[in-house]
């Protein structure tokens, strides 16, 4: 009987919320979901994945998953398991222990503001090195209990999905997040009111709400601006990461760093210091110089002084090009009202993130900006901060860049999070009990050559087991890969094993990184994979940025030479790159391949994970593993070019990777013992990564040496300006203004210095005299030195010792300077003379780069 006459009706469809509600006995599993600290505690991940392995699985390895989707049912048989309730009651006296310790952090307090966070894969808010560097940090200060306290956004969008199309084309796929099934909670007030700041924008208020993360001990704030209040345009601004167009990436950084500090400011934190990881959060001094203004009433110079001896940024790019920069006009648009409330005029606005304010084609730098508010500045390797003096030295024109406070505190990797569970095993049974408390001392390290050599391979046996079992899992999963048929799939998984040595690439795919410099001779390469006696298979995985058609392009050709029949199962690319891949791949593969064009890795992390796990580094001297390489635990392309033309450059650094492969890398592995078949010399090879590479590169250290060089440092010298009403600041903004107002009237008298044609012997004197008009200013204001510096091959100037003068006489005004050298070494030297503003109570010279050479 047909129907169609009647009215049927539309349907009345209801929202009905079906909330989670754990039986009391299980109730401590929404307390560890709702905290982080679940991600890098072993017996916690095993305790959700005993819950249901299958839904453990599919849903990433996500805890709020796994208690959304088990049944009543399985609850109920979960309160009744005595060993289940056993192995809850365990992990939860471990976690309340733990942040127990919360309540006895120790001054000073940081504040972390970064536009992207790597914390766990289900937290969609990070795309790559930045976001993974940045998580670890928060997991390391948690564990070493330091008072930190981290900002940033909370997308809704997140970064994409990586899809790959059966032409090996990338598809980017941007899954909107259900925020409420993440591990992030609304911060609301006392009467249950949702915590909001707002900014002005043009014409009209953009409100963000706040919302928490708890990493262990640490707290991580997020900002969101996609709701109701705001409008279409306000609220796309947390959609993407790094998404829009340059208007919305500047509204993106205001949102950080403005609305950041007043978030903190909403919920009474004041920390001593800030930590600006990267140049986005700039925007983060402005708001304090308007509260140290308003609240303090301070003036501007007064302000900057105490935002200054309180700020620190660290840069990540090795590029100028890298750096965000906005045009004037777009500018204006959105904090054209700020030189009004801090009584300055429009130019001196610009020159916090101009280098020549009056040039109007000059964009204003977020990365300029973040080192004017910041007292100190640091790269983020020993190699890195090198560059980064280079790519800075026209903020301090009168200095060479080897002078420059710029510094480097080399990046380092969680242990806890990346270190695979077998190995952990294997290291809390030999290190001894302080390792497994998070003190990650090398002598501990040094303990790994205690383990038989059987162990070591086991390990490292189980470890490639579950890669190839990874691989075999992606590639066959219709939505993350297309680009290998059903056949080919089926040959791969036959021909991709755990016992051929594996190298592995996996990273952003970005043009400077090489990614195909691997294929450059495919005969070659063909005769290494297909080896009869020494077998070698290479797995890869990454993303290219949606807008990067060149990095796609990388990712379509490895695809297209991987599917050819020489190759197949011997080259494999991995798709849907993310942490749990990440973390499969630096655990399971035999050697890590990086081979960046020098010098454009600023630092690297990934190889540090490898090496964490054992997996010996094979890269280009470039970033961390400048510091890091060690003969007999890894390989090494020269730090230094041979060609200038980059073409012959991907040659020979290509015919030397090959080489390296052939003669060293693979009849090393295949050493093996005729009865044991344990090669013995690789195992050395893995003992010797372990203790000479990994115990270098923990984010222990790397945090360690920020509280030593910086937070600590900078904290006391901030509450030391800041004591009896700011008098110190106030004395120095005053001192900077008067030799300012002075610095131009200062006149040189006379000069004595060496001629072109001046020969000296062996420690003969070199005397030298300046005579100086200092006008109103004293001699204890003015310094004069004698630099004495050598060029290299390339010209460039380097230092090798400065003289300071020594005022000898002072009347009405007029100073006489004098000094005395001695050369201890022979040849040629060039040999200036410089004055500079001179304060003992200044933390650098570069603080007022006030310079003239005479």
């Amino acid at each position: 009987m047909q129907n169609n006459r009647f009215d049927v009706g539309d349907p009345a469809w209801k929202s009905v919320m079906v909330t989670r509600h754990l039986p009391e006995e299980l109730s401590g599993l929404e307390t560890l979901c709702k905290n982080l600290w679940w991600c890098w505690n072993e017996d916690a991940k095993l305790l959700f994945k005993t819950i249901d392995a299958d839904i453990w699985h599919t849903s990433g390895h996500n805890p709020m998953a796994i208690l959304d989707k088990v049944s009543l049912k399985r609850y109920n048989e979960l309160a009744k398991d005595v060993s289940f309730l056993s192995s809850l009651r365990a992990v939860m006296d471990e976690f309340n222990s733990y942040m127990a310790l919360k309540s006895k952090r120790t001054e000073p307090s940081v504040a972390y503001f970064c536009m992207e966070y790597g914390l766990e894969t289900s937290l969609k808010i990070y795309s790559g090195g930045l976001g993974i560097l940045a998580g670890d940090y928060l997991k390391e200060s948690s564990d070493m209990n330091v008072n930190m306290v981290a900002v940033g956004l909370l997308y809704r969008y997140g970064y994409f999905t990586q899809r790959i199309t059966p032409q090996g084309n990338q598809v980017a796929e941007y899954d909107a997040q259900d925020f409420l099934k993440i591990p992030a909670a609304p911060v609301l007030d006392e009467n249950g009111s949702w915590r909001t700041v707002k900014m002005s924008m043009p014409g009209r208020e953009m409100t963000a709400r706040i919302w928490k993360v708890e990493v262990g001990r640490t707290d991580l704030y997020l900002l969101d601006t996609d709701f109701e209040a705001n409008l279409p345009e306000d609220r796309q601004v947390t959609h993407q990461l790094y998404g829009g167009d340059w208007e919305n990436r500047l509204k993106q950084e205001i949102l950080l760093g403005i609305g950041g500090v007043r978030a903190l400011r909403e919920l009474g934190i004041s920390p001593t210091i800030y930590h600006l990881n990267e140049g986005h959060a700039a925007f983060a001094g402005l708001e304090r110089l308007r509260e140290f203004m308003q609240d303090q009433h301070l003036d501007f110079n007064e302000s900057l002084e105490l935002i200054r001896a309180s700020g620190l940024f660290t840069t990540h790019t090795p590029v100028p090009a890298g750096h965000d920069s906005f045009e004037e006009g777009l500018l204006s648009k959105y904090l054209g009202h700020y030189p009004g409330r801090f009584g300055i005029d429009w130019n001196t606005m610009l020159s916090l993130g101009k280098i020549h304010p009056e040039n109007p084609s000059e964009k204003f730098s977020m990365s300029v900006l973040a080192a004017n508010m910041s007292q100190n500045v640091n790269g983020v390797s020993m190699l890195h901060g090198k560059v980064s003096q280079d790519i800075f030295k026209d903020m301090y024109k009168g200095y060479l860049p080897e002078e420059l406070h710029i510094s480097y505190v080399t990046n380092g990797v969680h242990y806890a999070t990346w270190a695979a569970r077998d190995w952990k095993a294997v290291h809390y049974k030999v290190f001894g009990p302080e390792f497994r408390t998070g003190h990650y001392d090398k002598s501990c390290f040094d303990r790994i050559y205690k383990v038989p050599d059987d162990e070591i391979w086991q390990v490292r046996k189980r470890l490639k087991d579950e890669l190839v079992k990874t691989v075999t899992e992606r590639i066959s999963d219709p939505t993350l890969c297309s680009h290998y048929t059903p056949t080919q799939i089926v040959k791969i998984n036959e021909i991709f094993r755990p016992d051929v040595l594996t190298i592995g690439f996996a990273r952003r795919f970005a043009t400077y990184k090489r990614a195909t410099l691997l294929f450059s001779d495919l005969d070659r390469l063909d005769a290494i994979v297909n080896n009869p006696e020494h077998p070698v298979q290479f797995v890869f995985a990454g993303k290219a940025h949606p807008a990067d058609g060149a990095g796609q392009d990388l990712i379509k050709q490895i695809i297209d030479i991987s599917k050819q029949d020489r190759f197949l199962g011997k080259i494999v690319f991995v798709p849907g790159y993310d942490i749990r891949l990440a973390k499969r791949l630096v655990q399971g593969v035999d050697v890590w391949l990086n081979n960046p064009t020098r010098p454009l890795e600023a630092s690297g992390t990934s190889g540090e994970k490898a090496a964490m796990n054992g997996v010996m580094h094979f890269s280009v001297l470039d970033g961390w593993w400048v510091e890091g390489y060690q003969e007999d635990a890894g390989w090494a392309l020269p730090q230094e070019r041979t060609y200038e033309d980059q073409l012959y450059q991907n040659e020979l650094d290509a015919a030397t990777i090959y080489a390296t492969i052939e003669n060293e890398i693979a009849p090393a592995y295949y050493n093996f013992n005729d009865r044991t078949h344990i090669s013995k010399e690789w195992v050395g090879y893995i003992k010797n990564t372990i203790a000479r590479v990994a115990s270098n590169f923990t984010t222990n250290r790397m945090l360690t040496d920020y509280c030593n060089q910086y937070y600590i440092p900078q904290a006391a010298r901030f509450n030391e300006i800041s004591e009896n009403g700011n008098a110190g600041a106030r004395y120095i903004a005053a001192w900077k203004q008067r030799v300012l107002s002075e610095w131009d009237n200062i006149r040189v008298v006379s000069c004595q210095q060496p001629d072109a044609s001046y020969v000296v012997s062996k420690n003969d004197p070199i005397h030298g005299e300046v005579v100086l008009d200092l006008g109103r200013l004293k001699p204890e204001d003015i310094g004069v030195e004698m630099i004495f510096a050598t060029s290299d091959s390339k010209g460039k100037l380097h230092i090798q010792e400065i003289k300071q003068y020594e005022v000898m006489e002072y009347a009405d005004g007029i100073a006489r300077y004098a000094t005395s050298v001695e050369p201890d070494k022979t040849g040629m030297y060039q040999v200036g003379i410089r004055m500079y503003a001179n304060n003992p109570t200044l933390p650098h010279r570069q603080d007022f780069p006030l310079v003239k050479w005479l």
